[in-house]
Parts: structure tokens; sequence; C-alpha cells
């Protein structure tokens, strides 16, 4: 590896690769003595796995129906049983976390991106702008977020691409705050100001010097904003506003099996299962990515 040193000094200077490769191997270092946090990546890489290769692990097709099959206990031809209309409800879990991470990554991408360049320009304009900009992310704030999702499915309709709509929209208000807190502390340092000095223009000067630092905040944020997406997406299925029948979302697998939970309780308790575990998984490992981000930790 190439290192660039001074002559006569005595001093080396790292290469910016390789100063990356260091504070990458020094997050890594602290987040995984956290042995939660740890588990919970295991987890959410298993969940990833599982969603890739749903059309090998699945023992049935997820919308097989078979009519002698139905409302069937746990077995060993069906590990979580059948639904009331015989189809397996393990595969359709697994299907169904296809559709849970779509919904989780597609609306923090788009949260992420539309509040990042909000929180970007009102943070480095500041001024009118900024007023402008946050009262109008004060009042999305003001409605809670899963009744914004509902409003926003209601006027859009059903279906996957409105749901991730929906809830990427109510997201937005979250990540341009703290884009903009984070530009508010950056935007002064003496980087920015060599930048200006040398001519650069401000969509660079955000987007190249900027934003890039803002990112520690923005990761751990969108971390357990795929929670809250996921957690949505269920809740807005559960309601029948959100992926209908024969689609395996596990919020409508929740709200196809109620009636039956008191006969066949393996119906609700399984999707219910696979919902908590990846949203408390997500949560902790947020956490624990959080402290491992935090520069505070680092003394």
């Amino acid at each position: 590896m190439e290192l660039d040193q001074e002559l006569g000094t005595g001093t080396v200077n790292l290469p910016v690769k390789q100063k990356k490769r260091n504070a990458f191997a020094d997050v890594w270092n602290r987040l995984r003595k956290n042995k939660m946090a740890v588990l919970s990546m295991i987890i959410l890489v298993g969940l990833v796995i599982v969603a890739i290769l749903a059309n090998i692990l699945s023992p049935y097709p997820y919308a097989e129906q078979n009519l002698e099959e139905m409302l069937l206990p746990p077995s060993s031809a069906h590990w979580f049983g059948t639904d009331e209309y015989g189809r397996d409800i393990l595969s359709r879990i697994i299907y169904g976390s296809r559709i849970s991470l779509q919904v989780g990554f597609v609306a923090v991408v788009f949260s992420v991106t539309l509040g990042g360049i909000i929180g970007a320009i009102a943070g480095y304009y500041g001024n009118k702008i900024d007023n402008i900009l946050m009262r109008a992310m004060d009042i999305v704030l003001a409605i809670p977020g899963i009744l914004l999702a509902i409003a926003i499915v209601n006027v859009l309709g059903t279906g996957l691409i409105n749901v991730m709509i929906a809830v990427g929209i109510a997201s937005i208000p979250t990540y341009a705050r703290i884009v903009r807190a984070s530009v508010l502390s950056i935007r002064e340092q003496e980087f920015v100001e060599s930048a200006r000095a040398i001519g650069e223009n401000d969509f660079s000067i955000i987007f190249r010097y900027i934003l890039p630092n803002c990112m520690a905040p923005i990761i751990v944020q969108a971390t357990l904003g795929v929670a809250w997406a996921i957690l949505s997406a269920a809740g807005l299925s559960f309601l029948g506003l959100g992926l209908q029948p024969p689609t395996p979302e596990w919020g409508a697998m929740l709200s196809e099996g109620r009636q039956y939970i008191f006969d066949a309780y393996w119906i609700t308790t399984f999707p219910g299962l696979a919902i908590v575990i990846v949203v408390l998984a997500l949560n902790i490992f947020g956490d624990g990515l959080r402290d491992a981000l935090d520069p505070r930790l680092k003394q």
C-alpha cells in the first residue's frame, strides 16, 4: 500500500481510501462488541437471504389452495400449519418477507432522498427558505405518521407502490430535520469555506462536501425507519388499505386470520411473530449502530 511521506518531517499521510477503511474497521470493532446488535444483524442478513431465495426455500407455492387441508395445525408436512384455504403459512411468510423488505427499503430511500434534499437546502441557506421549509415539515409532523399514511392511501388507492409512497411521505419530515441539524453544524467549517473560496457552486458544496459528512445520523435513522415502514405497511394491510389477498403480506395475513384466532391460532401467531422479530431486530441493530457511529465513544 502506497504512503505519501513528507521529506524531512517523518510524517506519514494515509490515502483517503485507507482512512475510510480504517474508519469502517473502527465502527465495526465497536459494533461487534454489542452482542445483541450482532445477533440482530445476523437475523436481518438471514431475512434478506430468505427473501432472495424464496422460490427455493418455500415448500409450497404461496397461493396454492387445497381445501382438503384447510386449517391444519403445525405438523411435519406444514411446519406453520395451513390457513382457511389450505395454503401453507410458512410459504406465505417466506414470500411475504420479500414484500416487507421491499416496502421498508423503498419507502426509506424515498423519504431519505426527499427529506435529505429539503433538510440540506433549509440548513444551508437558512433565513426565509429555512423557515418556510421547516414550517411545512412541522405541519406534516403534526399529523401522526400512520394517520397520514392512511389518508394518502385513501387518496391514491391500495397497492404496493401506493403503500410505499404513503409510508415514505409520512417519514420525510424526520429526515429533513435530521439533515438540517447536521448541515447547520457543518456549513461553517473550514473545508466548506475552502470549497467556496475555490469557486464551487452551492449544489456542489451541498452534495459533495456537506451531505457525505451527514451520513452517520442518516444511516442510523434509516435503519430505524425501515422497521417503522414495515410496521406501518403491515398496519395498513391489516386495515384493508394495503396489499390485498392473495398477496402474502404479513399484515394482510393477520387480518385474514383474526376470525380464526381462537380455533386456529397459528394463522395469526406466526405472521405476528415474523413482524415482531424483524422490527425488534431492526431497532436493536439501529441502536447498536448509533452507538458505534457516535464519535463521543471514540474517547
